[in-house]
């Protein structure tokens, strides 16, 4: 698990848009699953993203006309999946984050965690080996933030790559490596 931290306006968001494939880097070379990222169009990065990436973003940006089903299936539409296997995918994620009992709920009827869980259920549902995390835990209470980061840390241990953005010391402490930006420069890096 890496843990991205620095001020803002260091850079952290631009390095997560590089390698969520969002943005292009501007210099050097980025190769994912052995493709040179700069060679690939527009349609292959987004195939590469949807099935190799989930996005947990610290506003959660669930769309508030879906319920949470219907926000967790969001990523899978993308993919050619019978209805069928979409459903049973989204309902064994959002049992995975404990949020089974909340499926038709819009994030309107929602506490916070329970948002940020339907979030982190989106960015599993397509079972990807690289989840991006930015401030997870940053809009979340102290209590609720643990135990999000607890499902961070059981997917971690489960073999995922887990790279999270924050400004919280403490959460990055649990981040076997942490490193610090500064003006889009790598000025520190710790391993535990």
């Amino acid at each position: 698990m890496l843990a991205i931290v620095g001020a803002s306006g260091s850079g952290k968001s631009t390095l997560m848009n590089i390698v969520g494939l969002l943005d292009k880097a501007d210099s050097g070379t980025y190769f994912l699953h052995e493709r040179n990222i700069a060679e690939l169009g527009e349609d292959e990065l987004a195939q590469l993203r949807n099935e190799n990436i989930g996005f947990v973003f610290q506003q959660f940006n669930l769309l508030p006309r879906f319920n949470a089903e219907q926000n967790v299936a969001l990523p899978l539409t993308y993919r050619a999946m019978q209805p069928v296997a979409i459903k049973e995918r989204v309902r064994d994620a959002l049992e995975r984050v404990g949020m089974a009992d909340f499926a038709s709920h819009r994030p309107t009827q929602l506490s916070g965690g329970q948002q940020q869980r339907v979030a982190i259920a989106r960015a599993l549902v397509g079972d990807p080996q690289i989840i991006l995390a930015d401030e997870p835990t940053g809009a979340l209470d102290s209590r609720t933030g643990t135990e999000v980061m607890n499902l961070f840390l059981n997917l971690h241990h489960e073999g995922r790559t887990i790279i999270m953005i924050t400004h919280d010391e403490q959460i990055a402490a649990q981040c076997r490596r942490q490193i610090t930006l500064a003006d889009g420069e790598i000025i520190a890096e710790k391993s535990q």
